[in-house]
Parts: C-alpha cells; sequence; structure tokens
C-alpha cells in the first residue's frame, strides 16, 4: 500500500499526499476496495462511476490486483465526445472497456453513446440510468484546465441535471492532444456529453485522483485560490465525502504546504 507523507483537511474535503503516481493509485485502489466490499455486502450490489484519463492508469492497473466482487458492481462513466464511436481510439468507453472492463466482467458497463443522432434521448437515457443505479461511488480526475469530467470553467455547480451536452474550451481541446488521444488540435470534437458536477459528488464516496506535473496549476487554484467556478475542482473543497490524492508533482506548485 503506498503510505502518505501527508494528511489534512482543506476546508471540508480531505487531502492525501504521496511520493509518487504508483503511490497514488496503490493507495486510491486500497481504500476504494474498502469502502466497496461493505456497500456490497450490505446492499448486495453496488454501481461506481470511473474516470477516463491517462491519470488513472496507476490507479487501474492497482485495481485489478485487488479482491473485489466486480460481478455485483455495475460500471458508469462520466463523459464522451460527439460525434465519435466507441470504436474511435479517443472514445472515453472504449477506454473504460480496454483499461477496465474487459478484466473485471462487472456485472453492467453502461457507455455513454457519443455517436447518436437525438442528443436528448441519450442525455435521458443515461439520465434514467443514473437514477436507477444511484451510484455509491465516483472516482474523478481533475483536468488541467481544473474541469471535472467536461465541465470546463465556468463550471454549473447549481445546475438540476444529471448529464447535459458541454461545448469544450481551448485549454481542454488541448490536453487531449497533449495526451495523445488524437494528433492535432483539429480533430478534437468541440462537443460532448458529461455528467454535471453535482452528480458527480453526489455519491456517498468520492474519490479524486490527481497525479503529475501537469495537473499542477490545476491542483493550486483548486486547495489555494477561491471556490468558483472558474476553477471546478474548487467545489471538491466544500464536500466531506471527497478523498483527493495527490503525488509530489501535482502539489510542487503549493506555497501551504
Amino acid at each position: 500500500m503506498g503510505k502518505a507523507l501527508e494528511t489534512k483537511t482543506v476546508d471540508r474535503m480531505t487531502v492525501r499526499i504521496f511520493e509518487s503516481n504508483q503511490a497514488v493509485g496503490e493507495s486510491a485502489a486500497d481504500d476504494f476496495e474498502k469502502l466497496i466490499s461493505p456497500i456490497v455486502a450490505s446492499q448486495g450490489h453496488a454501481a461506481v462511476i470511473f474516470a477516463s484519463a491517462n491519470s488513472q492508469l496507476t490507479f487501474f492497473s492497482s485495481l485489478l490486483k485487488r479482491q473485489i466482487e466486480w460481478a455485483k458492481i455495475s460500471i458508469f462513466h462520466m463523459d464522451e465526445y460527439l460525434g465519435i464511436t466507441d470504436q474511435h481510439p479517443a472514445s472515453f468507453s472504449r477506454f473504460i472497456r480496454e483499461k477496465l472492463v474487459n478484466f473485471i466482467q462487472p456485472a453492467a458497463f453502461y457507455p455513454l453513446r457519443g455517436d447518436v443522432s437525438d442528443v436528448d434521448a441519450e442525455l435521458k437515457r443515461y439520465a434514467d440510468l443514473m437514477q436507477t443505479h444511484s451510484p455509491d461511488l465516483s472516482i474523478l480526475g481533475v483536468g488541467e484546465n481544473g474541469h471535472l469530467a467536461f465541465n470546463d470553467p465556468p463550471a454549473d455547480f447549481k445546475t438540476t441535471k444529471v448529464i447535459h451536452a458541454v461545448n469544450l474550451d481551448l485549454a481542454c481541446r488541448k490536453q487531449q492532444v497533449g495526451e495523445g488521444h488524437f494528433a492535432i488540435l483539429d480533430d478534437v470534437p468541440k462537443h460532448a456529453l458529461s455528467l454535471t458536477v453535482p452528480a458527480l459528488l453526489a455519491p456517498k464516496h468520492v474519490l479524486a485522483i490527481v497525479p503529475e506535473r501537469r495537473k499542477a496549476e490545476a491542483v493550486k487554484a483548486a486547495l489555494e485560490g477561491p471556490v468558483s467556478p472558474q476553477c471546478p475542482a474548487s467545489i471538491l473543497r466544500t464536500r466531506p465525502n471527497v478523498t483527493l490524492y495527490l503525488d509530489q508533482e501535482s502539489v510542487s506548485l503549493l506555497q501551504k504546504r
């Protein structure tokens, strides 16, 4: 298990700082197992929302080594580009399948469909699924612009919607090129489907896994700046059900250590 170098509270959120990305992934996987196991034991089933991002890879690889009753767990993900199929190399549903679902045989996997002709119908379908299953855990990342899922700044913290169609900002689209998902900026879709901020934070437990140097500016804004829609991740500080996992690189710009 990755041992935290430091654990503290920022407003109402728990923050745990680790030596490395690998330690972040191992600790978050251990905590996931400890949280999900009693839920499955008491309810007979559980549902989880997962992020689809390179920052989650050490967590996923660590998770596959844990003893988890996946056959009783349904899996959701939180966003998808509009206009691409689930076979596109950058598809988030494909990412979840290839990095996690194909190895664990969950009770169900509910992918978002980005290639639909009726966007409103897809939004309703997914909102209904979320309402039916009422996810118990949400596993988040934070974007380089501070976004949560595809809720770019300024994010809507008060919407009553579960999922919505969004326009992707330039910084978000550049990140997708930087991570290697698209060759050039013009290839990155300008629109996507995304769970809303309230929907992402609604589960009983929220684990925000944010390693890597490229996230340092967003982490600094989220922890040391104001709670503001201009930094969507700052809302995490207001929730006692959130644990934020950071490594030495992602905290490298913090002043209040």
